[in-house]
């Protein structure tokens, strides 16, 4: 489909598919965002948002970043499951446009009221729930029905985040619920595509190896993810939500191994999935043992930009006709992100040359996302290509 999609669309190529806008402005704005965060933390900056700096770092990466890349991930997807021609032209320059004065309006730039804001960064969202709504009903594609749900959740949690702040002047339950909600998405979206593209990896090169089937068990770790994070928002010091971190961090950890990741090594752009994905168990262990800095550092920045990048890498490649191979800059891209990821959870307070772990982990983090642009870019700007997949 997306061939012939691609020579009827007359306009620009960063609109012809879903994919392209949003997974270049996540990864732009994933580039400048936390060098501007730095500034705002070390005082040399005031954005004057309506949210205290802490609380609009953590929802920018959440609401900003990530949601970015779950519309690109969900625009690419749904036309695959639902047969219907995907959105683009004008319908996806007015939905990036919402995404960007979501972007202004937290900023502080328009200086309007804390309920306008909200609004205005609430909108992108809402549009994104209501048109995936629309097009899986219209393609009578019920089982993928099930997408709007945490989709409508993460809207949800940025309300919540809102009206939070605006109840109390900052935000705890709001932080932990958006986190979750997006936590859980990279559970259920990489537990289909992880082990069917590792799955098609061992087809093609002819091995024995294959990753287990989706089963009930899968179902038992969604479940029980869900439930620990659940108890987590609501009570994150309580023994019992420790308790449910830790059980859910090891049923994860096994569904990990069941898909046999120790075997793609010879292939980069899969093997970033499976260690991107073991930053879950290892983000909700530490929720349970190390406390919620760390935790959420390791799911934040290990689970969803590892994992984010990684899709935002495999797709742009796979649907701009390029090879599935990372080559020596993309791999050194996500592993600056797995570095910051530790950095930032485990060695904050090092010191190494007068720089500490903080600003270490955020120069890696933006140096990652800044390669990622430099190479993937060009490919969401220009038209498709004909090339082999290798991978």
């Amino acid at each position: 489909m997306s061939e012939r999609i691609q020579k009827t669309f007359g306009g620009p190529a960063l609109f012809s598919y879903g994919f392209r806008p949003f997974f270049l402005a996540a990864s732009v704005f994933a580039t400048g965002v936390i060098p501007v965060w730095m500034l705002v933390y070390s005082g040399e900056l005031n954005l004057h948002s309506t949210f205290a700096p802490v609380d609009w770092h953590i929802h920018e990466m959440l609401f900003g970043y990530a949601a970015a890349v779950v519309a690109g991930f969900l625009f690419t997807a749904i036309p695959n499951w639902t047969g219907r021609m995907p959105k683009r032209g004008w319908s996806l320059a007015v939905l990036l446009g919402l995404w960007l004065l979501g972007r202004i309006a937290m900023s502080g730039a328009l200086g309007v009221s804390e309920m306008a804001v909200m609004l205005l960064d609430c909108a992108f969202l809402s549009a994104i729930v209501a048109m995936i709504f629309i097009e899986v009903i219209a393609g009578k594609n019920w089982r993928n029905l099930m997408v709007v749900v945490p989709v409508s959740l993460l809207l949800l949690s940025n309300v919540l985040y809102h009206a939070e702040i605006q109840a109390t002047g900052s935000s705890d339950y709001g932080r932990r619920a958006a986190l979750v909600v997006v936590i859980f998405l990279i559970s259920l979206i990489g537990g289909r595509v992880i082990p069917s593209f590792t799955r098609n990896w061992f087809v093609k090169r002819g091995l024995d190896l294959r990753p287990v089937p989706l089963n009930r068990f899968d179902g038992v770790c969604l479940l029980s993810g869900a439930v620990a994070m659940g108890l987590w928002v609501l009570w994150p010091e309580a023994l019992v939500s420790h308790l449910f971190l830790a059980a859910a961090a090891l049923l994860h950890l096994v569904r990990l191994s069941r898909w046999r990741g120790y075997a793609v090594w010879r292939s980069p752009v899969l093997l970033m999935l499976h260690v991107a994905y073991g930053f879950l168990p290892a983000g909700l262990l530490a929720l349970a043992l190390a406390g919620p800095s760390v935790g959420m550092h390791l799911l934040g920045i290990g689970a969803i930009g590892g994992m984010t990048m990684a899709v935002m890498m495999r797709a742009s490649m796979g649907h701009t006709g390029r090879d599935l191979v990372a080559g020596g800059w993309l791999s050194a891209a996500f592993s600056a992100v797995i570095l910051a990821a530790l950095m930032r959870g485990f060695f904050d307070n090092l010191v190494v040359l007068g720089v500490s772990g903080l600003w270490i982990a955020a120069a890696l983090w933006t140096v990652a996302f800044g390669i990622f642009v430099l190479q993937v870019g060009p490919w969401l700007l220009m038209a498709k290509i004909a090339a082999k997949r290798a991978s």
